[in-house]
């Protein structure tokens, strides 16, 4: 199987239907989107790679941005959602004792969902400052699903006494640009470096908790 077919395979639930002729347009999408941008590609030529006729694609995505939508939308809710929604109960259940253990886990987690997905996760970062509706879809996926889970596990852990006292929703900022910022320079801006994932990883969360001032 292609690698692209094979990331459509995983993308998409079972129950959600997808004809073989749907999952190699999506799957021809995924390479000409991550390869040349949304704007750049034409669907006569998502149809020639995916073996279809032009109005093949037409008749199950109204758009071109209806095709970029269906591939984008299941990305943020799997790549943002699930490892905050489906492991918080056990971050609160002292799984992880601390915030610095929980933030590692997560950049961990995370980073091998990327390796698996990046064609889908260079899409997301090249089109979400352009598109509006994947703008309001990335909000709608945080605002419902993610931001209340992570301010509950921001206040678990003041209580705790291990986060300084500050707006819940300055920690979140703080902590996904910090993570992000990490994980678009590995991936995206210069791949290519001579990266050591685990000194990268460590500096980040000794960044997050203790910033730039020296030791007193």
């Amino acid at each position: 199987m292609l690698e692209d077919e094979k990331i459509i395979d995983d993308l998409f639930d079972q129950d959600d239907e997808l004809t073989d002729k749907q999952k190699k347009i999506l799957a021809a999408a995924v390479g000409f989107f991550a390869e040349k941008g949304y704007a750049s590609t034409s669907t006569s030529e998502i149809a020639r790679k995916a073996g279809v006729a032009e109005g093949t694609i037409f008749r199950h995505y109204k758009t071109k941005k209806e095709l970029l939508l269906s591939i984008v939308a299941p990305v943020m809710a799997k790549f943002i959602a699930p490892f905050v929604i489906k492991d918080l109960n056990k971050v609160l259940n002292q799984e992880y004792e601390s915030f610095e253990d929980f933030i590692r886990a997560m950049i961990v987690n995370r980073m091998k969902f990327l390796q698996q997905n990046m064609p889908l996760f260079r899409i997301l970062i090249q089109e979400i400052p352009f598109q509006p509706e994947l703008r309001e879809q990335f909000k709608e996926h945080v605002a419902l699903k993610v931001f209340a889970k992570l301010e509950q596990l921001v206040k678990h852990y003041q209580v705790k006494g291990q986060i300084i006292e500050m707006p819940p929703y300055s920690v979140i900022r703080f902590t996904g640009s910090t993570v992000f910022g990490y994980i678009i320079a590995r991936y995206i801006i210069v791949p290519e470096a001579q990266w050591n994932d685990e000194e990268e990883i460590e500096r980040t969360v000794h960044f997050l908790m203790h910033g730039l001032s020296p030791k007193k």
